[in-house]
């Protein structure tokens, strides 16, 4: 069997030592005779998988008993809207910082449900960077403060999270979530869509502070409104139950191999690679300013667009796939999540360095 090295921005390379777990137990899971995709959400032997997964959950990122751990559906863009139909109160007003794409997609969904100010913006410089944030323009009443520590797209990182005093900090963690430690207390809320660093897709963890609980408004769909799924154990109606398993083995993986703790370290080794590469290159362009470039979404082109297509189309026939950049921006970009192995990453660089060798 060849495995390619899948370098897609999700759904994402996932840790083979998951997949044959799930292989294994595909027919019967734990002896019960049936696969978990059979199993009743509602058994003993479910719930047992359920409870695990959030618990090494919790542990991996250290969260506290004060916050819910929710698992949902909706992906990362249905907690577009259930933001503020949970926090933004009638007449209340909530910042959010234009950071890229996705960031761009919830502020826009948010303005439908009140005052929402976009409190600083790089939008017309095409996302190079984080916006520069000034404290003294954030609003010290508004219900949340809303940011993405990383924006897929574009390839771009938070270097340090924003102050916003009492105000709850809201992150869209998608694409960096358990890539990196983050204080937990940090944040009111965190979410992410499962297809990047968790799991496969169908998932969204939300993790909320308690205390934040009990102000959804009245028209807030019950599916969305999470002190009833806190109520409920995220089993309001029939979770994604593989998709939590899944996560659930690739969190155990992540346990193995040290944790958030020790894999930041390999991110932080994997991206060196690629982004040493592409400093030493007159044929490379970083898409990013340096002070902002993300550990888990390198963006850059070749001189050309026709360029650009072949290394695709090169790198794929050397077992290197999904390096196309995105539509909106075009050019490459490796997406080096948490499963990607050093291994893959020491392969698109020397294959880098190869191709701009023969196309110079």
């Amino acid at each position: 069997m060849n495995r390619v090295y899948n370098f897609a921005p999700g759904p994402s390379m996932l840790p083979e030592a998951a997949l044959r777990r799930a292989a294994e137990e595909m027919l019967s899971y734990n002896g019960s005779g049936m696969s978990v995709m059979e199993m009743s959400h509602r058994s003993k032997a479910y719930q047992d998988i359920f409870d695990e997964t959030e618990a090494t959950l919790r542990a991996l990122m250290h969260i506290p008993d004060s916050y819910s751990v929710l698992f949902l559906q909706g992906g990362a863009t249905g907690q577009f809207a259930a933001i503020p139909l949970n926090l933004l109160s009638e007449g209340g007003s909530a910042d959010y910082v234009d950071s890229g794409n996705f960031a761009h997609g919830a502020l826009v969904e948010a303005k439908k449900y009140g005052d929402v100010r976009c409190v600083a913006s790089s939008r017309e410089e095409n996302y190079i960077r984080i916006p520069e944030l000034d404290p003294a323009t954030f609003n010290p009443k508004a219900d949340y403060f809303y940011i993405t520590t990383n924006n897929t797209i574009f390839g771009t990182r938070y270097p340090e999270l924003p102050q916003t005093g009492d105000v709850p900090l809201v992150a869209d963690m998608s694409s960096n979530i358990l890539s990196e430690v983050y204080d937990i207390t940090r944040f009111g809320v965190a979410y992410a869509g499962a297809q990047k660093n968790i799991g496969p897709a169908g998932l969204t963890i939300v993790i909320v502070r308690k205390d934040l609980l009990g102000r959804a408004r009245t028209a807030c769909p019950k599916v969305f409104d999470w002190t009833v799924m806190t109520d409920k154990g995220s089993m309001l109606n029939t979770p994604p139950t593989f998709a939590i398993y899944m996560a659930g083995l690739c969190m155990k993986w992540l346990k193995d191999q040290g944790g958030v703790e020790a894999i930041e370290k390999v991110n932080i080794e994997k991206a060196k690679l690629l982004y040493d590469v592409l400093d030493d290159s007159k044929f490379y362009r970083a898409a990013v300013l340096p002070r902002y470039r993300s550990r888990m979404n390198v963006t850059f082109t070749t001189p050309s667009p026709d360029q650009d297509a072949a290394f695709v189309k090169a790198a794929a026939a050397e077992g290197m796939v999904s390096l196309k950049g995105h539509r909106l921006v075009g050019g490459i970009r490796a997406s080096i999540y948490n499963a990607m192995p050093v291994e893959g990453v020491k392969k698109l660089a020397e294959f880098m360095k190869k191709f701009e060798v023969e196309n110079k």
